[in-house]
């Protein structure tokens, strides 16, 4: 949905409630993002109406956070395809789960409610009705940030803190870290997306809880960790996770690569963390997830692998270590079965471009029907990229693959099994043998009939 009636749906949602006397305003990252001249994916209210006011005050509402003083707000129209997140003011008591409050004391004061959230930067409250933004606020905020200062209410040093480049967590940082221990991970990624630092304060206090992160969701460090890598800022985010010892806690299997030698020959770079980080600096924004996992992965085999030859440092087997290794960091961060298997995919076939010129035209065309070979081809090139720099097997197969017709990269068979029974063959195992070898034959040109491709087969497997 776009950005303006996203924003006109808040802007509603803030009006009645002011209309009904009470307090509202738009509250936590979208006015963050607002003074930083980016468009906002959502909007969230935060006001010292009761949920069951907002409940029964909006006809579409969804109750799915009442508990925590959260509901869910729709626009009236159905089919709008987004919702607004309408938070009471609140003093969250202890968290004893690292995650949500054990119980939440609601508050008339927008100043208590701001002191309860993660970042400074995230503890904006934002008036739209402030003279003399109203209905203008969204179309003013993008062609003129600053002039929307005036309409901030800021009892956190936020705005001092956007200026400076600044993740600062609200009050006393182990307190905040504490209540959720997700906010370590979230730390990370909010001084990567913005090219900010971690205030040093809040940064000793992640390095100090860092082993805490155990407590949290798998889900959840995953999901947090895939919006690193995609947000386009993913080496920033692997350096930091590193600094705050939050690398070897998540994914002890990329803090491993530190150190581990390549021969300079291919890696002029230098070793294979260095080369990983080089590697995910590339990775575009809103790539896929299974591109973003892939690549980060795709050596990760090589720590386990690492030999000093006569000849030169190999990693022998280094792939297929990899693929196990992929399989076990998947698992654990309950990837989906789709995800996993194309995951896996690039791990595993990310050295054949090197013997692409070599292969059989069958090989090759079987090589383009992996699934989602655009991803191959994506990650092969920021490979060498991250590495010697040349492109001479990427640039082949991509302009292979981009001139096949699929016709010629999948073919109709030739011939069935149902051929072969009529041939007088008997069902079983050399059925799969010998249809293969009636397809190579085909990729490759030497047959083009069905006539062809039986007598190939009787030549080759006499009954």
């Amino acid at each position: 949905m776009a950005a303006k009636e996203q924003f006109e749906a808040a802007l509603h949602i803030v009006e009645t409630l002011r209309s009904q006397g009470y307090d509202a305003y738009l509250a936590g990252g979208c006015v963050r993002d607002l003074l930083l001249g980016r468009e906002p994916a959502d909007y969230d209210v935060a006001t010292n109406a009761t949920p069951d006011v907002v409940l029964e005050m909006f006809p579409r509402t969804f109750a799915v956070g009442a508990h925590f003083g959260v509901v869910l707000v729709a626009p009236a129209a159905d089919g709008a395809g987004f919702v607004t997140e309408v938070a009471t003011f609140r003093s969250d008591l202890a968290y004893s789960d690292g995650r949500h409050p054990d119980a939440v004391r609601y508050t008339n004061s927008a100043q208590e409610d701001v002191q309860r959230r993660d970042f400074t930067i995230n503890g904006l409250l934002l008036d739209p009705m402030c003279p003399p933004h109203g209905g203008s606020l969204l179309d003013e905020c993008i062609d003129n940030p600053q002039a929307l200062r005036a309409a901030v209410l800021d009892d956190v040093g936020g705005l001092a803190d956007l200026d400076a480049g600044i993740v600062r967590a609200i009050g006393r940082p182990e307190q905040r870290l504490e209540e959720d221990h997700l906010r370590m991970l979230r730390a990370v990624r909010f001084a990567a997306r913005f090219g900010f630092e971690i205030e040093p304060g809040t940064h000793r206090a992640i390095r100090s809880l860092a082993s805490r992160i155990h407590a949290v969701s798998r889900e959840r460090v995953r999901d947090e960790l895939t919006k690193m890598l995609t947000e386009g800022h993913a080496r920033r985010a692997f350096e930091l996770l590193d600094a705050t010892g939050l690398l070897a806690e998540v994914l002890p299997e990329i803090a491993r690569m530190k150190g581990v030698e390549q021969p300079p020959l291919y890696h002029p770079e230098g070793d294979v963390w260095t080369h990983t980080l080089m590697l995910i600096e590339q990775l575009p924004p809103e790539c896929s997830m299974t591109l973003a996992w892939g690549a980060l992965l795709h050596d990760v085999g090589k720590p386990a692998t690492f030999r000093r030859a006569p000849d030169r440092i190999r990693f022998d087997g280094h792939v297929e270590i990899g693929a196990a290794i992929g399989v076990e960091i998947c698992r654990r961060f309950r990837f989906s079965n789709e995800e996993t298997r194309q995951v896996l995919a690039l791990i595993e076939n990310h050295m054949r471009f090197m013997d692409a010129q070599r292969m059989k035209a069958s090989t090759l065309k079987r090589f383009f029907r992996l699934e989602r070979f655009e991803e191959h081809l994506a990650l092969h090139r920021m490979d060498c990229l991250a590495a010697s720099g040349s492109l001479d097997h990427w640039q082949f197969v991509r302009e292979r693959f981009a001139s096949m017709p699929e016709e010629a990269v999948r073919p109709k068979p030739l011939i069935t099994g149902r051929e072969l029974i009529a041939a007088g063959y008997t069902p079983g195992a050399r059925f799969r043998e010998m249809l293969h070898a009636a397809e190579d034959a085909q990729l490759e040109g030497a047959i083009a009939t069905a006539e062809e491709a039986l007598q190939l087969v009787r030549e080759r497997f006499p009954s």
